[in-house]
């Protein structure tokens, strides 16, 4: 059994079938966050024999083996995950991610296998105590659960005025772990016309 994103397979061979997740499978508190948040994408399992193949808008597909640890995810980049790893909507805690665009991620947390989707290959970069990394959060797909991203700000007087340098929100990752970026900006939904 595979947990995939709903409407992710695109061939499978083999006996598989396809359910999508109860209302309540992931539990109450979860079922919340999702009303809430808007994030956490519409699941379904995938259980029987064979090969499955799933795909995101022609995005890159990496595939990632978790032992024992925890990793932040852009909702909208987590394609397929193990049963064996649990997932939890977690809010970020700063107000600069809501002028970002990324208010929500998933967390995924044991020993098990995911599937993460780019736009083009993903580059993982180290964060160490003496070596922080700065990310556009546009661009910043993953990171390790032991790191608490800060948002830093460079919003000036020319920012209001349309002559910013178009870098003015970024993500400041100190300690000891790696952040996942995509060679491309996701651009924050848009509500409305």
């Amino acid at each position: 059994m595979v947990w995939m994103k709903m409407g992710a397979m695109v061939a499978y061979r083999g006996d598989i079938k396809f359910q999508r997740e109860g209302i309540l499978e992931q539990g109450l508190g979860n079922l919340l966050k999702k009303a809430v948040s808007g994030e956490g994408a519409i699941l379904t399992n995938a259980v029987g024999h064979g090969a499955l193949y799933v795909a995101d808008g022609g995005k890159l597909i990496t595939v990632l083996d978790l032992a024992s640890e925890s990793l932040i995810v852009n909702g909208s980049d987590l394609i397929a995950f193990t049963p064996t790893l649990k997932h939890d909507i977690t809010m970020m805690r700063r107000i600069g991610a809501i002028a970002s665009g990324g208010l929500f991620n998933i967390r995924i947390a044991g020993s098990g296998t995911l599937a993460i989707a780019t736009h083009g290959k993903p580059m993982a970069l180290r964060v160490t105590p003496s070596s922080p990394v700065f990310t556009d959060p546009q661009a910043t797909v993953a990171w390790s659960a032991s790191l608490t991203p800060e948002f830093k700000t460079d919003i000036q007087f020319k920012t209001l005025l349309g002559r910013g340098s178009g870098e003015s929100f970024q993500m400041d990752f100190k300690g000891e772990g790696f952040v996942v970026v995509q060679p491309y900006e996701e651009k924050p939904l848009q509500t409305g016309s």
